[in-house]
């Protein structure tokens, strides 16, 4: 009798802490997602939960805890834009990932479309119009029309098991 692939893996208690540890197997880009908030203040946080939703037409989608003190800046936003980091950008990421601090002060960025900060020197940009949101879990799903992007050819920084790590060889 052969075995499936879940019975030659230790099975794990669901928990959010193995869960957790689970989905930190699997490698994602990491992204900063910027809009402006109702007052036109920039807003920014590092986030790695996103991914391309359809080609035609051309939406993304990325996710946001309910509880982050963000959540009202980006559901206000009526565009967002999604800056996908190089991998010369650790600094960049920690920076955003912080709840405190003038995350803009250093570092160039320009107003993109609907006034949305673009940081630069990213692998790729996409700016978006808000399509729809959806509240699943504990968390938000933002979906964006892409309405315009960037594409420069540098590695993207990637984030797995906890750590950043940066492309190794191409196969």
């Amino acid at each position: 009798m052969s075995q499936t692939p879940a019975a030659e893996t230790a099975i794990e208690p669901l928990t959010p802490q193995a869960l957790r540890a689970a989905l930190g197997r699997f490698a994602t880009g990491v992204t900063i997602i910027t809009c402006r908030d109702a007052g036109g203040q920039p807003v920014g946080l590092t986030a790695n939960s996103f991914a391309s939703l359809s080609l035609d037409p051309p939406l993304v989608l990325w996710s946001l805890r309910r509880a982050s003190s963000n959540l009202a800046a980006f559901e206000a936003a009526r565009h967002f834009a999604i800056n996908v980091l190089a991998e010369t950008q650790v600094d960049l990421s920690r920076r955003f990932a912080a709840s405190k601090g003038d995350k803009f002060a250093d570092g160039p960025w320009a107003d993109g479309l609907g006034d949305c900060p673009v940081l630069a020197g990213c692998s790729a940009v996409f700016e978006c119009e808000t399509e729809a949101r959806h509240e699943v879990g504990d968390h938000v799903l933002f979906i964006g029309r892409v309405l315009r992007l960037a594409d420069l050819p540098v590695a993207p920084l990637l984030f797995q098991g906890g750590h950043y790590r940066m492309v190794g060889e191409v196969l």
